[in-house]
């Protein structure tokens, strides 16, 4: 629907629930390395919301570290997949959803590198405000250095 805050967090919370828990049942926290900008941009009021409630679904904390701004085309993993991606749908025709989900779906890496893809149906409007009173309420603990990138989110009541 859009690329939101929203949205991002119902990506990670998809990937917990279906990859991250059952291949790491024993986590005590989660660590996130994301993008300075977009929907899950450093300074997006939403986007800590949306964590503050994954981190109380699931009841432990998740660590943030956000690239610097205009260095996100740094992300080495981002991009060695996408490469991959691009080559595998090379010259297909995306003429359907169903279509582009199997072609990056079937991407794989030299290196065994796979991918998971799944069509997100739900709708993610855009111009949602985060009231002082509700970003005031989430359990946020700015690191010490760059404390604006990097912080924790801890589970409420915590």
């Amino acid at each position: 629907d859009h690329d939101t805050a929203a949205f991002a967090v119902a990506t990670i919370r998809r990937w917990w629930l279906s990859v991250g828990s059952p291949a790491y049942p024993n986590a005590t926290e989660l660590l996130i390395t994301a993008d300075g900008g977009a929907s899950n941009g450093s300074r997006v009021r939403l986007f800590k919301l949306e964590i503050q409630e994954l981190v109380d679904e699931i009841g432990i904390p998740i660590t943030i570290c956000h690239f610097p701004p205009g260095t996100s085309k740094w992300n080495r993993i981002e991009h060695r997949l996408f490469s991959f991606i691009s080559m595998n749908w090379k010259g297909q025709p995306l003429v359907s959803h169903e279509v582009m989900l199997n072609l990056i779906a079937n991407t794989k890496t030299k290196s065994g590198l796979t991918v998971k893809a799944e069509l997100d149906s739900s709708s993610y409007p855009t111009g949602i405000k985060v009231s002082d009173e509700e970003f005031s309420s989430i359990n946020l603990v700015r690191h010490s250095f760059h404390g604006e990138w990097n912080y924790s989110i801890h589970p409420r009541g915590s």
